[in-house]
């Protein structure tokens, strides 16, 4: 799965090194909680965490995109 992230990291233009198996995993927990409201003891389940504090660990700030410049202006 990791070399898959990588590969398709490199044809979309970014930085193979900085991606791994592990930003799916990131991402999933990031979405669910985020932007679907799902509750922390389900994405534990879904995820396999043993605890709370690690999934929000792997839950990212989703502000990073919705509030993104970039975005904003259509890039």
């Amino acid at each position: 799965m990791a070399l898959l992230v990588k590969r398709y990291a490199r044809l979309a233009g970014l930085d193979a090194t900085l991606f791994s198996s592990q930003s799916l995993r990131a991402g999933l927990a990031t979405s669910a909680s985020k932007f679907a409201g799902v509750d922390e003891r389900i994405i534990m389940k879904q995820n396999r965490h043993k605890s709370e504090a690690m999934v929000r660990r792997y839950v990212r700030d989703a502000n990073l995109f919705s509030q993104n410049i970039s975005g904003m202006v259509g890039l």
